[in-house]
C-alpha cells in the first residue's frame, strides 16, 4: 500500500489578500532595517525563509542575507541557492564551518554519531550551525529568521521581537503569525521559488541526514531529528528571551 506524503496545502487566499500581507510585511522590515545599521536575515532556502527573501528582493532592503552552508545539506538545497540568488539577483553569502572542528568531531565520534544521542546531536548542530552563526552574526546588531509560532510545540508564544542575549543583539521573527496556508499562498500567487524537496513530502528542511519526508497528517516537523522522542525539534540556534512591549 503507497504512503500518502504530506503535500502543499491548498489555499483560498486572494491575489488582494497576499498584496495586503505583502505590505504588512515590507512594512515590519523597513522598520527594522530603519532602526538597526547592520540587519542580517539567516535563510535556510526553506518556505518561510523564501517569504522574507522575497521581500527583502522587491524592496531592496539594506539587509545582508546568508546561509549556513553544513556541508551536510541536500543536493536540493545547493541548486536553491544558485536558484534564488539568479532570480532575485542578489548576493547570499554561504557561512561553513570550521574543517578542522568538522574532521575532530569525526574521528572522535563517526561521521554520523548525531544518530547514537541528543549529545551527539546537539554537538554536530554547534560545529556545524551554531559556531558558524555566531562567526556571521560578530558584525551585526540584528538579525532575522523565518520562525513561526504554528511550526512547533517550541515556537507557539513566539514574538516578532526578541533579545538574543547571548549575542547581545536584538532578533527578529516578521513572519512570526502567518499561518502555513498564509506562507503558501504568499509563495504561490507571488510566484516565489519553491525548494524542490517541499513538492517531495518535506515541511521542514535542514541537514539530509537529519530530516526526511513526512506522512499526510503528521506534525510539520516530525521530519526533523526523528529519531530523537521528544518534542523539542530544536538545534540550538534559537534560544532566546522576549521583549517587554
Amino acid at each position: 500500500m503507497s504512503i500518502s506524503l504530506w503535500k502543499i496545502p491548498h489555499s483560498e487566499y486572494s491575489i488582494s489578500d497576499i498584496e495586503q500581507l505583502y505590505v504588512r510585511l515590507a512594512d515590519r522590515l523597513k522598520k527594522i532595517s530603519t532602526r538597526y545599521q547592520a540587519v542580517k536575515f539567516a535563510t535556510s532556502l526553506a518556505a518561510e525563509d523564501m517569504v522574507i527573501t522575497d521581500v527583502i528582493a522587491s524592496e531592496n532592503l539594506p539587509i545582508e542575507i546568508f546561509t549556513l552552508n553544513t556541508g551536510r545539506l541536500h543536493q536540493e538545497t545547493l541548486d536553491m541557492y544558485q536558484l534564488v540568488q539568479e532570480y532575485y539577483k542578489i548576493q547570499i553569502q554561504s557561512v561553513e564551518p570550521d574543517i578542522e572542528q568538522v574532521n575532530q568531531y569525526i574521528q572522535e565520534r563517526g561521521l554520523n554519531a548525531f544518530y547514537e544521542s541528543e549529545d551527539a546531536k546537539k554537538a554536530c548542530c554547534g560545529i556545524r550551525k551554531v559556531i558558524p552563526l555566531n562567526k556571521a552574526l560578530k558584525s551585526a546588531d540584528a538579525w532575522l529568521t523565518g520562525q513561526r509560532r504554528e511550526q512547533a510545540i517550541t515556537r507557539t508564544e513566539l514574538e516578532f521581537e526578541e533579545l538574543d542575549k547571548d549575542r547581545g543583539i536584538a532578533k527578529f521573527n516578521p513572519i512570526f503569525d502567518l499561518t502555513e496556508k498564509q506562507m503558501w499562498a504568499y509563495l504561490q500567487l507571488r510566484n516565489v521559488p519553491i525548494h524542490p524537496l517541499h513538492k517531495k513530502g518535506y515541511p521542514s528542511i535542514g541537514c539530509e541526514p537529519c530530516t526526511r519526508a513526512i506522512k499526510d497528517g503528521e506534525d510539520i516537523r516530525a521530519g526533523r531529528w526523528w529519531w530523537l522522542q521528544q518534542d523539542s525539534k530544536e538545534c540550538g540556534l534559537h534560544v532566546m528571551e522576549s521583549v517587554e512591549k
